[in-house]
């Protein structure tokens, strides 16, 4: 089988991948190990910047987002039992956020994906990649109980954290960067309204929490809880009581319950890969780089690698210029340490961290207090929450 483009990994940024291509005229084929059934199942993050939303208009996904999608002009921050609101839309000369879940964003790529009839193959096992310090890469897979081999221009890793394509690339041409938090999120769906209208991130002395949102009538809730903590210990009652205590008086009032739809832990950690590109192989989103939820930048940094690595291919093709390729990895780079740098921030300030103690939850509160009545520093924060300008 040839094709130009081998995508390895069927989630958002692979499949985004695929489409921005096929707008291009450019072929390709995505090899994903996992069913259709199963990506979709996975709940990630809800909170698209506005250059993912030109990412999928460009590829012609964006309407139902639009249509079904919460417009955000800004956020809330508890702190010392009381709200105080981040207005984005103002700081930020009319920038916004957009809620939609990326369940959804996956589901609207592979209607599109397969109304298109491109190639898509799921459940593949035993992927590997070869050759891809040469001009001539290849992919192989099993697909049941057959071997196939696909020859192409390029692989774009576009698989996770866990998946084969930085795990394929020799030890000793990629720099790791890596930081764990002492603690995760427990988070809960459940289809009751939002206690708010906006994003409330909470900083208590009982530790973070986050009340988010998918819809009108859908609500993701998030409790920081030790990284050593089990799902097993928790259920529907001892998570809404465990919230409403971290919660303000008037949130706490319009806190509906209800029982949950999904419950899991999530482990918080930093993560960077340097380089991104190797030979024909190039990785993009979790495959490169990991952020803490807390900024709301892992779907939004994948969706700007796919940017860049989806121009630099057009750019090959069409222009016959290796420009994009050869500059592909500083420029998602330079994006990416600034986003992790914010990430990291913002999760050091809403956290509570067990070595710090009092002291710190104090210093916490006062840079919180100086934030929000600082218009400086609370113009610092909606610049990097509405997300960074992509630079060419």
């Amino acid at each position: 089988m040839r094709t130009q483009v081998a995508i390895i990994g069927a989630g958002p940024s692979g499949l985004l991948l695929g489409q921005l291509l096929h707008k291009a005229g450019i072929d390709n084929i995505v090899i994903e190990r996992q069913s259709g059934d199963y990506v979709l199942g996975r709940i990630r993050a809800g909170v698209l910047e506005q250059i993912t939303m030109d990412l999928l208009e460009q590829a012609g996904v964006a309407q139902r987002a639009h249509a079904e999608g919460l417009p955000h002009d800004g956020f809330e921050l508890l702190f010392k039992g009381e709200r105080h609101r981040i207005d984005m839309h103002k700081l930020t000369g009319g920038k916004r956020v957009m809620v939609y879940g990326q369940t959804e964003v996956t589901r609207d790529l592979m209607a599109a994906r397969a109304a298109a009839g491109l190639n898509t193959v799921y459940e593949a096992s035993n992927v590997s990649l070869h050759d891809f310090d040469s001009q001539q890469p290849r992919v192989r897979y099993e697909k049941d109980g057959v071997q196939h081999e696909i020859t192409c221009d390029f692989i774009a890793g576009c698989d996770g954290f866990h998946g084969v394509a930085r795990a394929s690339v020799p030890a000793s041409a990629v720099q790791l960067y890596e930081k764990v938090y002492p603690f995760g999120w427990l988070g809960v769906l459940a289809d009751v309204p939002p206690v708010g209208e906006e994003l409330i991130y909470a900083n208590t002395p009982r530790g973070f929490a986050l009340c988010s949102m998918r819809s009108h009538t859908r609500s993701r809730y998030y409790l920081q809880v030790p990284s050593d903590d089990k799902v097993e210990n928790w259920t529907d009652t001892l998570f809404w009581e465990e919230l409403a205590r971290r919660l303000d008086p008037a949130a706490r009032e319009r806190l509906v319950t209800g029982p949950s739809l999904e419950m899991s832990i999530a482990p918080l950690r930093s993560f960077v890969a340097e380089p991104m590109r190797f030979g024909q192989l190039f990785l993009a989103g979790d495959a490169a780089h990991i952020v803490p939820p807390t900024g709301a930048k892992g779907l939004n940094l994948a969706a700007s690698d796919v940017g860049y690595l989806s121009s630099a291919f057009i750019e090959h093709y069409r222009e016959r210029s290796q420009a994009g390729i050869d500059h592909y990895s500083a420029r998602c780079l330079s994006r990416i340490w600034k986003a992790e740098r914010f990430s990291w921030w913002f999760t050091s300030l809403m956290h509570r961290f067990p070595e710090t103690g009092e002291f710190g939850q104090k210093i916490q509160e006062a840079e919180l207090d100086y934030l929000v009545n600082s218009e400086a520093a609370s113009t610092s924060l909606a610049e990097n929450y509405v997300g960074l300008p992509m630079k060419l």
